[in-house]
């Protein structure tokens, strides 16, 4: 099933049961006063967050989802039942948007449920109206329509670690070789069309498709997938040293983080990481790692070096990592 990010759907909550006009009868009287009963409210819309990437993909051939709509009253002042809740399960992550209120709900924690449109009120049967002054009322009232919008839902992915990078820093073959993933890889262009997740002792690691020089303005794969990166905690950010310039690659990347929405994502703590180490030997490894470090300001130890073809500096990277995230 293709990987879905983002998908629109129209929702509506239930229309209220409407009111009754009805009347007790007993023995001997012909008419023994007012029993209409009231009609049940419009079940709600929820949306829940799970752990399911796949959900909104599911999503993209429905054309209304709807919540029941409440009961009519009955006799004997008897209410209506209420219609039952709808209840939409989504990424967790997701950001549902109200198209016509422009609302957004923020469904970022598991099992997260959030009231998204209302159902519509019962309408009052006649026994509502009933009064000193008015012993056999005839009114009644309708039951109200529930809400209804456009939805937009929009996956931000939960991680605690994005690796982020040019096409072809070698993101897919490192995020694999730490988590045994399956990401799809290959040498060209944006590979990765889709962000691939892993775990990593217990910590989520993301990878993000390529990003080119003007993808916060849209380029490339644009701003689709660097939304992904505004949830993770620490940035991995990959530079391969088979490239002929990997600082400048750097600073595209970087560049791209800083003018994305607010600029919070250049803000997140960063570890710099040169893969392909098994394309330089080792002197080569050393003049560029000093080159970068002395370029960001970073100690040496800061800048970690790694070979999907070197089980040891896999390891070791591992371990790094998963301790420069627990501190985290």
């Amino acid at each position: 099933m293709a990987f879905v990010d983002e998908v629109s759907l129209q929702a509506r909550a239930g229309k209220g049961g409407d009111g009754t006009v009805a009347w007790l009868h007993l023995r001997g009287k012909e008419l023994s006063g007012p029993a209409g009963g009231n009609g049940g409210d419009g079940g709600d819309v929820y949306f829940r967050a799970v752990r399911d990437l796949t959900l909104l993909a599911r999503y993209r051939g429905e054309k209304l989802f709807a919540a029941g709509d409440g009961e009519a009253g009955g006799n004997r002042e008897k209410h209506g039942a209420r219609g039952a809740d709808l209840i939409v399960d989504v990424p967790l992550g997701s950001l549902v948007r109200n198209e016509e209120t422009r609302e957004v709900f923020d469904l970022a924690r598991e099992g997260m449920q959030q009231l998204v449109l209302k159902g519509g009120r019962g309408g009052a049967g006649n026994a509502v109206f009933k009064s000193s002054i008015n012993r056999s009322p005839k009114e009644s009232t309708p039951g109200a329509a529930g809400e209804e919008a456009r939805l937009t839902i929009e996956l931000r992915l939960v991680a605690d670690a994005g690796l982020v990078g040019v096409p072809n820093a070698g993101k897919t073959s490192l995020l694999n070789a730490l988590t045994h993933a399956t990401g799809k890889i290959g040498a060209y262009p944006f590979t990765t069309l889709e962000p691939n997740l892993g775990m990593l002792f217990g910590f989520v690691l993301a990878d993000i498709p390529g990003l080119i020089e003007g993808a916060s303005q849209g380029k490339g794969l644009g701003t689709r997938f660097l939304r992904h990166i505004s949830r993770t905690r620490v940035i991995l950010h990959c530079l391969a040293l088979d490239s002929a310039d990997p600082l400048c690659e750097y600073r595209v990347v970087r560049k791209e983080l800083e003018s994305f929405e607010d600029g919070s994502l250049a803000r997140r703590p960063e570890i710099v990481i040169l893969t392909k180490s098994d394309t330089r030997d080792t002197q080569e490894i050393q003049q560029i790692s000093d080159v970068i470090a002395k370029a960001l300001k970073k100690e040496k130890g800061e800048i970690l070096i790694v070979s999907v073809l070197d089980d040891d500096s896999v390891s070791s990277l591992s371990r790094a990592l998963t301790k420069t995230l627990g501190e985290v």
